[in-house]
């Protein structure tokens, strides 16, 4: 059994060296352990209330007044001021006194009255996207209601009955599936949570092959690999990476979505048959982009910057039918694309293995290849002089 016993020096020395390089700590350790958090606290609270907002009421007509009066008492909306014109209004919004405005046009009711359509304008301080929806969505809701009185009134002797026909001829709810108060955290934080598994993942194995490879250019040794192939060092460092991410993934997956009362509506089998197959395709994964490393340091300034995109090819927050074919299949080369999508619609959609099962079947698929490739990786970074 000598191959077992070079696994379990090399996964020993590996452990030990992971454990002990702080910034491998960081990556590994530090950030998963933290990064949710603030993500997770920032966007609790959901949805935005009674946001600041100004009003230009150049009609100041009853009417107008009307509106306002119902967009202010919305739980989004927070009328603070009527200002006298645009640049006031834009003052206020330039020192953080409102975040949106409402313009409200001279001819409004005169536009009503004589049967034309009216505008209502909205502006909006976009450094906040909650802010715009908040009040784009109120001030659309009033116009509806409004524009459904307006016009009931105009059916001369409707009873009641008739005019509720009218204004409601379908009745209709509107409830968001899964994520019912159309919330931030809700949407966000479950793909947030499998981007942090591969991305500190990758950032801290190409630290770890940057180190390695300035040994190797140095013809430094490492006297844990010698007399091993290629097999059993990758199987011993593979699984060191591994071991460290099971216990990430239990903090992520259980632990934050419990902290944060987030929609987690998963069976203990199905995330389990789920994550195993993840975390394995981001280790080899990880080991074979770790191949471009050269030093510790340059990798991180080469790598980083992909979260975001990473994140918007993996469907979660652009449809997925409108993404390009060239960058949909770019997408599928990274394991946190099937990893996101497989994640939110088992803990947010109770979705089943047979519901998964494609994303199941796409990540042990990368596992094979980015596995072949990594023993290649390893075979070429030490070279034969250090095999037995």
């Amino acid at each position: 059994m000598k191959w077992l016993r070079n696994i379990i020096e090399v996964w020993a020395y590996e452990m030990r060296c992971a454990l002990l390089d702080e910034g491998v700590v960081v990556f590994f350790i530090i950030v998963p352990l933290l990064y949710p958090l603030l993500y997770a606290y920032l966007y609790n609270h959901e949805s935005v209330r009674e946001v600041p907002t100004v009003v230009v009421d150049n009609s100041h007509s009853q009417m107008s007044r009307e509106f306002v009066r119902r967009v202010d008492a919305s739980a989004d909306v927070q009328i603070i001021s009527h200002c006298q014109d645009l640049e006031e209004a834009k003052e206020m919004i330039h020192h953080r006194d409102a975040y949106c405005l409402i313009y409200i046009p001279k001819e409004f009711e005169k536009d009503i009255a004589e049967m034309r359509q009216t505008t209502v304008q909205l502006y909006s301080d976009m450094s906040g996207l909650l802010y715009y929806k908040a009040v784009l969505s109120s001030c659309t809701e009033v116009s509806l209601d409004m524009n459904k009185e307006i016009k009931a009134s105009r059916i001369p002797g409707a009873t009641e009955q008739q005019i509720s026909a009218f204004q409601y001829p379908i009745e209709y709810k509107y409830v968001p599936m899964f994520n019912t108060q159309s919330g931030f955290a809700t949407f966000l934080i479950p793909a947030v949570l499998m981007m942090i598994i591969q991305q500190t993942m990758v950032l801290g194995v190409g630290m770890m092959a940057g180190e390695e490879r300035e040994k190797v250019r140095k013809k430094i040794a490492e006297p844990h690999i010698i007399g091993k192939n290629p097999s059993e060092v990758l199987v011993g460092k593979s699984t060191v990476i591994f071991t460290i991410y099971v216990m990430v993934a239990v903090y992520l997956v259980c632990i934050v979505p419990s902290l944060f009362d987030l929609i987690h509506i998963w069976k203990w089998q199905t995330l389990l048959a789920f994550m195993v197959p993840y975390i394995a395709a981001c280790v080899f994964f990880s080991i074979s982009i770790s191949s471009i490393a050269h030093d510790r340091e340059s990798f991180i300034i080469m790598f980083v910057f992909l979260s975001i995109p990473l994140l918007f090819a993996s469907g979660i927050s652009w449809p997925a039918s409108n993404i390009p074919i060239f960058w949909k299949g770019f997408s599928w080369l990274f394991p946190s694309t099937f990893g996101v999508n497989g994640y939110v619609r088992i803990t947010e959609m109770g979705a089943s293995l047979v519901d998964v099962q494609h994303e199941i079947n796409m990540l042990w698929i990368q596992t094979i290849v980015y596995g072949g490739i990594s023993y290649l990786v390893y075979k070429r970074t030490y070279g034969k002089q250090l095999w037995a």
